[in-house]
């Protein structure tokens, strides 16, 4: 698997979203993507109790930890790399997470309008 150039929705050098809870697609903390990552995770989330109930209804429980899969399960102000569409949906539906545009990866462009995302900017 080739990654990705790491460059961010800015142009700029991609960024770390999160190493607490280790985060991305290939557990390195950055929201890095490649051909095999079908779902496109590459949106770093600062997650919100709106999103991770919306997230579960939908299926994808985040918030119960899964220790078989060394996953922690999440919790509100936790950052993660979130699929591309699932973003979309959510913030379609009103319940998207802010995001850190610095640790978004471009590849993020494909599925999301770069206006949706500048709306969702966390600002630190």
């Amino acid at each position: 698997m080739q990654k990705d150039p790491a460059v961010n929705i800015l142009g700029e050098p991609l960024e770390s979203c999160s190493t607490d809870p280790v985060t991305g697609y290939f557990r390195d903390g950055a929201c890095n993507t490649c051909d095999e990552d079908t779902g496109q995770h590459t949106v770093c989330a600062v997650l919100t109790a709106e999103f991770l109930a919306f997230s579960k209804y939908l299926g994808n429980d985040l918030s119960t930890p899964r220790p078989e899969f060394m996953f922690p399960g999440l919790k509100p102000g936790d950052r993660w790399c979130l699929c591309a569409a699932r973003f979309l949906q959510a913030a379609e539906e009103g319940a998207g997470p802010l995001i850190r545009l610095e640790a978004t990866h471009l590849k993020t462009l494909d599925t999301v309008p770069l206006d949706v995302l500048m709306a969702h900017a966390f600002e630190e």
